[in-house]
């Protein structure tokens, strides 16, 4: 028995297959073959940033106590149902599940993501408890005011539309339900004007990620705001990005041969990549997390 996994806008290989040309939407990236993830990010192959709070904290440990922080932040209980956007290769949804018993549903255009998220959810044993959908959020039919809890780690940069995605979110959400979202974001918006087309912005948003828009801050409150959220804190989280980025390098570093042996030259392409994000914390980005609160 697997986890559910439901298809929306087209099947997981014509999603994939889209993904490349769509604004808005992750390249193939996401699609690469998850063992490559493995060997550089930790045992959840959690993909955004961790929490650095406690000194000499691993990778592994300081992802885990992100998660209970997130799990704080939205006041999660048993049986509360939680929607994941950008759902990655499950590690939200699959701690909420087993360690908060969360019924939770992940959103992803990846089809490989969904494949690795019902096995592990298999493996774990709360395939009755995990839902997974492939396609864009925009797209996926969901039923409105379903849930208690929203997240968007670092999926909303991939959204050409903010406003409609944070619409469509508070939309999902019952009354007193809770908005998680944390995303890099240029510092203002005259770095914006001045480094949204650089060279290394570039290669980070075509090779990478096939499409990206780091906003300011100050859009993502306005836009959550504007749909009628109430925000209930913002966490400044770039020192923990960085921290996690510069783990993120070495395991890069130890694991090359094997990296490039199931992809060639792809541990030159992941170093550049977070060198290129490393770069700018402070300078030119930022790494925020709002929670907000759907009051009426």
């Amino acid at each position: 028995m697997s986890a559910t996994t439901v298809t929306s806008a087209g099947t997981a290989a014509e999603d994939t297959a889209d993904e490349a040309t769509r604004p808005g939407e992750t390249n193939q990236h996401y699609d690469l073959d998850p063992e490559i993830f493995g060997l550089f990010l930790d045992p959840l192959r959690k993909y955004s940033a961790g929490l650095y709070r406690t000194d000499g904290i691993t990778l592994a440990q300081a992802q885990v106590a992100k998660l209970h922080w997130v799990a704080e932040e939205l006041a999660l209980t048993e049986g509360a149902r939680l929607l994941d956007v950008g759902c990655g290769w499950g590690s939200l949804i699959l701690f909420m599940a087993r360690e908060y018993a969360a019924r939770v549903t992940g959103i992803s255009p990846a089809g490989r993501q969904h494949e690795f998220i019902a096995a592990r959810a298999a493996e774990f044993n709360v395939t009755d408890r995990v839902t997974t959908a492939v396609g864009r959020f925009e797209d996926v039919d969901l039923p409105a005011r379903s849930f208690d809890a929203v997240t968007m780690l670092g999926s909303i940069v991939h959204m050409p539309d903010v406003d409609l995605a944070v619409r469509r979110a508070r939309s999902m959400l019952r009354r007193g339900g809770r908005y998680y979202v944390s995303e890099t974001c240029f510092r203002n918006g005259a770095a914006r004007d001045e480094f949204d087309q650089r060279a290394g912005t570039e290669f980070v948003r075509n090779s990478i990620f096939g499409w990206g828009d780091m906003r300011p801050l100050s859009e993502l409150v306005r836009a959550v705001e504007d749909a009628g959220f109430s925000v209930d804190d913002v966490e400044d989280l770039t020192e923990d990005y960085r921290r996690t980025i510069e783990d993120w390098l070495v395991r890069v570093a130890d694991s090359a041969a094997a990296i490039d042996e199931l992809r060639p030259g792809m541990a030159a392409e992941l170093t550049r990549y977070l060198e290129v994000a490393n770069a700018g914390w402070g300078f030119t980005t930022k790494h925020y997390a709002l929670v907000c609160r759907n009051g009426r």
